[in-house]
Formats: structure tokens, C-alpha cells, sequence
């Protein structure tokens, strides 16, 4: 399995579309997905061409029973009680109405101005009417009684919502810098406010919430989420995305309770497909742009390189939170980039930036009570060549004479963020973290990919701590080896997750189209007994990527210009099966087509169980004005009807005869016995590995020297509002004082290694600088384009 050839999509007669000094396109050597069949990843399978799944769900009920029940009868969607919400919240706005993003073209006609938002509708008056004297006692009165309703809530919202946080130490729910009783240190006046004067602030559906940028809205969530602020504990969590999710401040119990989560992709790593505006204005050249690596030389050389910030700043927004708790789902999955906490030289992406915005999303996450699950998507070198993990081309990870100084320094980036996020005041809010988004272990290698992930397990615990509460659960992805094949890896490790990425778009073709799949059960068929077994066998298992698309059209889903295989465009001639706009241009689906297309989401979610969705949205289109890739986008398939407003619609979609019962093992949930990984078990994977799949001998390779000075990741600046004071609660960037270890770096009397010279060069393990030392560029990250908020 392990040793299947990793083939480019041009070779032979197959012409490249591309410029004869661009990397191959490796993003389109995935595998070949059948139809029909589970869809597990079989290497040995592979033809030349064909795609890998890029993306894959899961679903989970409140009622485990429920997904896999014996219910033969399938939901209908037409007519649906739960439709009946429709007319309710934010469901019924247009797609882009987000008064921050102006960057965006409006769809439909629509002025897509804030005032058009049903979200945003009910702004309050800026001046209350002035009552008249022959009234002035009925408004005393009703005042008196007004407030006396108001300290009833008070009191109700703090012994309902704060006071009772389950399973956290008290640690946990106070932040730095304030004590549990409520008061925070005052660094200006040596004061401290009481519980008294701290008068936290929450609200639910028709709630009135003042946004970060000061604007206040009406909030609309019609599954009984409420919102929660405290200014004078901003680090304090007390929201809940929906009744039926645990608040931040309760325990969410992995294997009981459902994941339903959505990517926000596209956002601080970029993809083509998903923000089409970025990169079509540098399509039509002789030497496009294809990835985030040569967006980013483009806009450095034209002075637009605040583009991308722009991008950050407009794409998702604190709007997109709150849409997206009242779309009853409760994680999100937000892919982040090496370059968020450094880059060195030669290395043209925007350092550190993207932090500045993960730090707001986390603020945006506690308000509105959605979890994160933080995934580093691309890795220095590229763990699998594709487009989204930096640059396209080769796969310099694990994988060439780059291989180990690549793997090194990710693992150094995996423990900068493990330090980061276990620190107490955001174990709440990201209580996951996919440590390397999709290794191709085809190609790397079975053997090496599990050294590498033992190693940055124990780099995580190092910085977390072990047991319940003590920092993340680490993610695997399956490495496209399948589920099958990771039963019994680790036994006992403290909390780790497997994640697969399911999807039927790639690959082989087929014409049926959404009605006849849904009455073939397509996707029950092919995931359903699959994820049940692996939450058996291997523990927590979650579908991180899966999408609505059953086929590969959309602008650029296959990489930029390379067209589709659905309609014969794609490299190589494939056969041509249909049209693609039948597809793409979403003002054309009839009630029909949208009534499948949900049924096939609700199939979709039942048999993944727990789930990602990938991606929330898709930008639009500056030629079409439109999303381009309409069946990847959650929030554009609320807006046209066609992805279900509760995703509880899908218990009972499929009918499973072996579901799995939880809850799961004490020790794999931080319990009794989590850690205990056996002694022979860590032996056998002992990192680093001695040789690689195509490296015999490492040492006649370049090496990294662990002697370089550590990086950390800046805190977001919180302050609490304690009458007319503040005071700073958050200055720390490390949870473990004793994780001192320095990082690796190129050795200072070699000259310059190229993270990305590809797995068969042959270079100079020590070649010689090409300028001194100590004139060469520090290894220290650039500046900022914008500050930690």
C-alpha cells in the first residue's frame, strides 16, 4: 500500500498546461473514488490521473441509535416541519450581505447592503421617543418594573449560564488576571471591580448584541442558542451554539455528542477555487497564478500585497459566526499556515498576519459558543503538493533529501501552536487539532507517516499536559490509507481523533445525478458502516472534508485552467459525460434539484456522522459576480434552499445495521489509563526514522541543527472594563514553562537549502552561503502587516 508510486498527472504524451518551469500538478493525483463501493482509499488502485478525495464529512445525532437505526423509511425534505424556519433568522438574506464585505460583488441583483440583511434589520433607534408629562407616572412605573425584570435576568443569566461549568477546573473559567469570585486586576488604579459591578451580557434569539466593531444587531437563532460577552471578562466562556450543544463552559463529550462542523476554508490558507477574485486577475497571463506561494510574489511585486489582508479582513466576519450557530452547527474547522507564525528566507508568503485573524475568530467563536478544531494545512516543503498546502508541486515532507529538516520544522510549528491554544483561557474553545492536514502516505510512506505522528503527539502532550482538560485532542488524518488501517494505532494515547476525507466528485464520472443517487443511498452505502466501525476500532473518528459535489465541476476545483473531467476539459481527453453548467450555474435549479440536493446532504451527514463540511463559502466571481463552485458552499446552499437549516433533519437518513454505541473508552477520552501508550509501541516508532521512502541513508543528506532561537505566538491584547479602568487579562503565549527546547534551523556555515528543491535532488548537504553569515536574512519572521487585535 505504502509503496505505490507517486504520479504526477503529466507524463508521457499528456501535455502540461502549464509553463515548463511550473511544478507538476501532483494537487490532481488522487485517487480513484468509486461510485458505488465504500469508500475506503485503496493506493493500488491508482490509474495515472486520476483524483483524490480532497474533502470528506461526518454526521452524528443527539441519539446514536438514530443514524444508524433500523428506521427503513427515509425523511423527506419537501414540506419538511423543520422548513418551516426558513422564514425565520438570517436563512432567507442575501449570500453576501455582510456589511464588511464590500470586497465582494452582490449576487442576484441584490444591493447587498447591511439594511437588506434579515440578520441585521432591527438596528436599535439611536434616540428612544420622549414620553409626555401626562405619562410621566405610567413610565416610572413601568420603569421600576423594568428593572426589577432585569435583575431577574442578571441573576438567572449568572446562576444558568456561568456559574455552572461542568468537569473544568476553576482555572478555566477564570481568566488571567481575574479571580474566580469575579474581579479582575486593575494595572492603573490598583482597583478591582466586584461580582456586583460585573453585570455579564447574553442574550438569544431577537436579542439586541453589540458586534466587535461596535455596530449592534438584532441576533436571530431559532435553535435556542444564546450569545455571551462579558467586557469585564472577555476571556470568561458562557455561550451556547444551539439547546442541544453543551456551552463552552460544559463538557463536550466526543463520541456522545455530534460534531457537525463546516471549514471555513479558503480564509487564512487561500485556494483558487474558493476565492476565485484573488487570482483571476493574474490567470490570463503567460505565467499564471496558481497557489498562495506565487500569489503572493505577484502582489509583493505590484505593492498590492494588502490584498490579502484585505481578504482576511472581509471574507469571514464575526456575521459569519453568529450565521453560522443559528445554522445549528457547532464546530468550525479553520485551516491555518505555517507562515502565521514565521517564514525565512526566500519564502514570499505574508508572515504572521493570518494569526492577527485567528485570534478574532476565537473571540468570535466564544461569543457565539462554537468550538474550533485548528488545522495546520501546509507545511514548509508541502506535505502533498497540492495547491493548498502552500505551493504547488512536489511533496518535499517526510519525503526527499528535505524530508526530515522539513518534518523537524513542522513539528517545532506543531508545538509553538500546541503551546498556544492548551493554555486555560482557550481550552474551551479549541478543544481540537489536526496536526497535518492530508500527508499523501501513498507516496511518503506508511512507516514514516506514523513516527511523525507519534512524535508531534508527544509534542502536543509535552505542552498540554495528559488527561481531561489539559490542552487538545490531536488529530491524524488517515494519510489516504484508509480508516482499515489505523485500527489499534496508539493504544492509550490521550485523546486522539482520526480524520478522513470523504468525497465522490474525483475520479471516475458518473451522470446520475442527485435525485438518482439519493434513491441508490449513495452515500449511506458507501461511508455509513465504515465510520461506525473505525469508532470502534481505532476511537473518535470524524470526517473532516466532505462537500455536495458529485462531480469535479466549478471553476478551478481541479487547480487553476485545468477544466473538468465531468465534461471532457481535464488533462489527458477524458470522456466527456455531461455539461458542466447544469451544475455551476445555480439559477437554474428547479424546486426538484434542490429538494435532492438536500436529501443527498441529509443521506450525507447521516452516514458520516461526525462532519466537517468543506467549505462554508465560495467567493464570488469577478466575471459572474457569482460563486462559481455553488454544491462546496454551506451558506449559499442555506440561502437557495437546497442544505437543510437543522442539521438534525438527518438522524434516521440511513438505515446502518452495526452503529456504534458509545460512549467511548475512559481512556480514550482523558479518563483512567490515557497516556499509557506502551513502551514497545514508542519504540517501534521511534523519530527520527533512519531512512525515508526514496533516502536510504539520511545521513548524506542536508541537516537542521536544533539551535535556533524560539518563536512564539503573540496574544491577542483583552482587556476588562472595570468602571473606567482596564486592565490587560492575557499576556501569555506558552503553556509548559518547562518546554524550553530551541528550533531547528539550517546550520549557520551552510549556505541556502530550498525547503521545496523536490525529492530527487541531489544537493550539497552543507553547500557553501553564498554570503556570510552573517549577512544573510535572520531566520526571525517579518513584521506584522497588522497587529494581534
Amino acid at each position: 500500500m505504502s509503496g505505490t508510486p507517486y504520479q504526477p498527472v503529466f507524463n508521457g504524451g499528456n501535455a502540461n498546461p502549464y509553463p515548463a518551469n511550473r511544478h507538476d500538478d501532483v494537487r490532481n493525483t488522487q485517487f480513484y473514488t468509486p461510485e458505488t463501493d465504500h469508500l475506503e482509499l485503496h493506493p493500488d488502485d491508482l490509474p495515472l490521473g486520476a483524483a483524490p478525495p480532497r474533502f470528506m464529512g461526518a454526521a452524528n445525532q443527539d441519539n446514536r441509535a438514530s443514524f444508524a437505526s433500523s428506521q427503513a423509511s427515509i425523511p423527506t425534505v419537501v414540506g419538511d416541519d423543520y422548513d418551516s424556519q426558513k422564514s425565520r433568522g438570517f436563512y432567507g438574506l442575501n449570500y453576501n450581505d455582510s456589511e464588511y464585505n464590500h470586497s465582494q460583488a452582490p449576487l442576484g441583483g441584490a444591493d447587498g447592503s447591511p439594511d437588506s440583511s434579515r440578520y441585521v434589520n432591527e438596528k436599535r433607534p439611536p434616540y428612544p421617543p420622549q414620553a409626555s408629562k401626562s405619562r410621566r407616572k405610567v413610565v416610572i412605573c413601568s420603569l421600576i418594573a423594568l428593572v426589577a425584570i432585569v435583575a431577574g435576568v442578571v441573576i438567572a443569566v449568572y446562576f444558568a449560564v456561568i456559574k455552572p461549568k461542568q468537569n473544568h477546573s476553576t482555572s478555566n473559567s477564570t481568566p488571567s488576571g481575574a479571580t474566580s469570585g469575579g474581579s479582575s486586576n486593575d494595572n492603573s488604579s490598583g482597583t478591582s471591580s466586584t461580582p456586583s459591578a460585573r453585570v455579564a451580557i447574553s442574550g438569544g434569539d431577537g436579542s439586541t448584541v453589540t458586534m466587535f466593531d461596535g455596530s449592534t444587531v438584532t441576533y436571530s437563532n431559532p435553535h435556542g442558542g444564546t450569545w455571551y460577552y462579558d467586557p469585564a471578562n472577555p476571556t470568561v466562556s458562557g455561550a451556547r451554539a444551539q439547546s442541544w450543544t453543551p456551552a463552552l463552559n460544559e463538557t463536550f463529550n466526543f463520541g456522545v455528542d455530534n460534531i457537525r462542523g463546516v471549514n471555513l476554508g479558503g480564509w487564512l490558507v487561500t485556494e483558487p477555487f474558493i476565492v476565485p477574485a484573488l487570482y483571476e486577475k493574474y490567470v490570463n497571463t503567460s505565467n499564471p497564478v496558481v497557489d498562495e506561494y506565487t500569489l503572493t510574489q505577484r502582489l509583493t511585486a505590484d505593492n498590492a500585497i494588502d490584498e490579502l489582508e484585505n481578504h482576511y479582513k472581509t471574507f469571514i466576519t464575526e456575521d459569519d459566526f453568529a450565521q453560522i450557530a443559528a445554522a445549528g452547527l457547532n464546530f468550525v474547522r479553520i485551516p491555518i499556515a505555517y507562515w502565521a507564525i514565521e517564514v525565512r528566507e526566500n519564502e514570499p508568503f505574508l508572515p504572521k498576519t493570518s494569526w492577527t485573524y485567528f485570534l478574532k475568530a476565537v473571540q468570535w467563536a466564544r461569543k457565539y459558543g462554537i468550538r474550533i478544531n485548528i488545522d495546520l494545512h501546509a507545511l514548509p516543503g508541502s506535505q502533498n503538493g497540492w495547491n493548498h498546502s502552500g505551493r504547488l508541486g512536489d511533496i518535499n515532507v517526510l519525503l526527499g533529501p528535505m524530508g526530515i529538516p522539513n518534518a523537524e520544522r513542522s513539528l517545532d510549528y506543531i508545538r509553538i501552536i500546541a503551546e498556544f491554544i492548551s493554555q486555560p483561557e482557550y481550552r474551551d474553545v479549541i478543544p481540537m487539532f489536526g496536526i497535518t492536514n492530508e500527508p499523501f502516505g501513498p507516496t511518503i510512506g506508511k512507516d514514516a507517516i506514523q513516527r511523525y505522528y507519534l512524535e508531534a503527539y508527544n509534542t502536543v502532550r509535552t505542552a498540554s499536559g495528559t488527561g481531561e482538560g489539559n490542552g487538545p485532542w490531536v488529530v491524524f488524518h488517515d494519510a489516504f490509507f484508509g480508516l482499515t488501517n489505523w485500527k489499534g494505532f496508539l493504544p492509550n494515547a490521550d485523546r486522539t481523533q482520526l480524520d478522513i476525507h470523504q468525497y465522490i466528485c474525483f475520479g471516475g464520472q458518473s451522470a446520475d445525478n442527485y435525485g438518482a443517487r439519493v434513491t441508490a443511498n449513495q452515500a449511506c452505502k458507501t461511508w455509513a458502516v465504515g465510520q461506525n466501525t473505525s469508532m470502534t476500532d481505532f476511537g473518535m473518528t470524524h470526517v473532516g472534508e466532505w462537500s455536495l459535489a458529485i462531480n469535479d465541476c466549478g471553476q478551478w476545483v481541479n487547480g487553476v485552467n485545468l477544466g473538468a473531467r465531468y465534461d471532457g476539459t481535464f488533462s489527458g481527453n477524458p470522456p466527456f459525460v455531461g455539461e458542466c453548467g447544469v451544475y455551476t450555474d445555480y439559477t437554474t435549479y428547479d424546486d426538484q434539484w434542490k429538494a435532492d440536493m438536500k436529501q443527498f446532504a441529509l443521506q450525507s451527514m447521516s452516514a458520516l456522522q461526525n462532519w466537517f463540511f468543506w467549505t462554508w463559502k465560495i467567493g464570488n466571481s469577478t466575471v459572474t459576480g457569482r460563486p462559481p463552485s455553488p454544491a462546496w458552499s454551506y451558506q449559499l446552499g442555506l440561502q437557495e434552499g437546497w442544505m437543510p437549516t437543522d442539521p438534525r433533519l438527518s438522524e434516521g437518513a440511513c438505515d446502518s445495521s452495526d452503529p456504534f454505541n458509545g460512549p467511548l473508552q475512559p481512556w480514550q477520552t482523558g479518563g483512567a489509563g490515557a497516556g499509557q501508550i506502551p513502551a514497545t509501541a514508542q519504540a517501534a516508532l521511534a523519530w527520527p526514522p533512519q531512512s525515508l521512502t526514496n533516502i536510504a541513508d539520511l545521513a548524506t543528506v542536508p541537516q537542521y541543527t536544533q539551535t535556533g532561537t524560539l518563536a512564539t505566538l503573540p496574544p491577542p491584547t483583552v482587556t476588562a472594563v472595570s468602571g473606567k479602568a482596564t486592565s490587560t487579562l492575557s499576556e501569555g503565549s506558552w503553556n509548559n514553562p518547562t518546554d524550553t527546547a530551541s528550533m531547528w534551523v539550517p546550520i549557520a556555515t551552510c549556505g541556502y537549502l530550498d525547503p521545496w528543491m523536490g525529492p530527487n535532488a541531489t544537493p550539497d548537504p552543507c553547500p557553501a552561503p553564498t554570503a556570510a553569515p552573517a549577512a544573510r536574512r535572520a531566520y526571525a519572521p517579518r513584521a506584522y502587516a497588522t497587529h494581534a487585535p
